[in-house]
């Protein structure tokens, strides 16, 4: 196996559809995508496997994707988190919960949830030089 493998992504987003674009956006784009529909499902990957990427919805059942941020730096510290919303003030909340993960705001294009996915490898590989 070589070493430069596609990066993968937990996807957890409750939204079937939202799920199925990201994820096919995000397959054309050359990533490995697991996605799953609530954070509570997600744990238990991130404990068992290697993810480059947590893209989250914020407000999802069960578990929401702040509290699921903060399991995934316990369990899997070397994973990126990304969040997604529709709304303002959790936007504000993450921002405050999780300074370091980038918030995208719905509605937007899957180019430009592409284009940061890709903005964040590319800052984790100049920050690995």
């Amino acid at each position: 196996m070589t070493e430069s493998h596609a990066p993968r992504i937990l996807l957890a987003e409750d939204d079937d559809a939202m799920r199925g674009y990201l994820t096919r956006a995000l397959e054309k784009a050359g990533y490995e995508v697991v996605s799953v529909d609530r954070g509570t499902e997600a744990v238990p990957r991130l404990e068992a496997e290697h993810f480059d990427l947590l893209l989250s919805d914020i407000v999802m059942p069960e578990m929401d994707g702040i509290e699921l941020a903060q399991r995934c730096n316990e369990v899997s510290p070397h994973t990126k988190v990304m969040f997604i919303t529709g709304f303002a003030a959790v936007t504000l909340k993450a921002s405050k919960e999780q300074p370091t993960a980038k918030v995208l705001s719905k509605p937007f294009h899957l180019r430009d949830l592409v284009l940061e996915v890709q903005r964040i490898f590319e800052d984790q590989a100049q920050a690995s030089l």
